[in-house]
């Protein structure tokens, strides 16, 4: 039984969430494919706050994302934070709503981890992915949300202060989500046919954020995917507001 156990722990991996916003966030965790960790899938996180917890190694289509202004006293939808809520209240049983900045993982022991920090669905928090490896950090590291376009702005807290930026998909600005090349549906469904110079808003996301996904084929900006040794056995960080 011990030794299952340690071969258990070593071939988890370690993910550690700080908060250095400074105020309280309600980060939130969900996993599309496979086993989901045996943590929470939301928590509150106070400023200055950090948990550390395991993952397992071949962890896929994984993402965390932080939620602002929760309250889970009357509502378990989406609509219980003014951004990135998500079904289930306090613990997500989904994905989160857009606006969010997502923290995006697919691990593989035997290969390459691939990690990003994603702006298509739009920006709510700054990020941060680093590594204990040394590998490419993943950030999104300033606050979008002053200078967001205004087609693009919202959700507004009770202060008047954007707490919020939409991606131009997520804005519905060419008006048809189905067919469009903001969102890169339809006859735009291929890198071919949806380049980042037909989406709407791109360059603000990019030029702010660099080192981010910042919309459907943005693997080919080179700056947009990231890898890491997974045999190595990496532990990552996921940090809000990083300094």
């Amino acid at each position: 039984m011990i030794i299952i156990i340690l071969v258990a722990e070593a071939l988890a991996r370690s993910v550690t969430v700080s908060n250095l916003c400074s105020f309280t966030i309600w980060p939130a965790m969900f996993t599309a494919i496979g086993t989901p960790p045996s943590y929470p899938t939301g928590w509150e996180a106070a400023s200055g706050t950090t948990v550390s917890f395991t993952v397992p190694e071949n962890w896929s289509s994984a993402r965390i994302w932080g939620r602002r202004n929760c309250n889970f006293t009357h509502n378990s939808g989406t609509n219980n934070c003014l951004d990135g809520g998500c079904n289930g209240g306090l613990q997500c049983n989904g994905i989160g709503a857009p606006p969010a900045t997502l923290a995006e993982f697919t691990l593989n022991p035997n290969g390459q981890d691939y990690y990003d920090i994603s702006l298509v669905d739009g920006y709510n928090l700054p990020v941060s992915i680093t590594s204990n490896a040394g590998c490419p950090v993943a950030d999104c590291p300033i606050d979008l949300g002053p200078s967001c376009p205004i087609p693009l702005r919202g959700p507004i807290d009770s202060a008047g202060t954007t707490v919020g930026c939409l991606s131009a998909c997520e804005a519905n600005i060419d008006g048809n989500p189905s067919n469009s090349p903001n969102c890169c549906t339809g006859q735009y469904s291929t890198p071919a046919t949806c380049p980042s110079s037909g989406v709407q808003y791109y360059n603000y996301f990019k030029s702010n954020c660099p080192n981010s996904y910042c919309y459907a084929y943005d693997e080919s900006s080179g700056t947009a995917l990231w890898t890491c040794d997974g045999s190595r056995g990496p532990a990552y960080t996921i940090t809000f507001c990083p300094r």
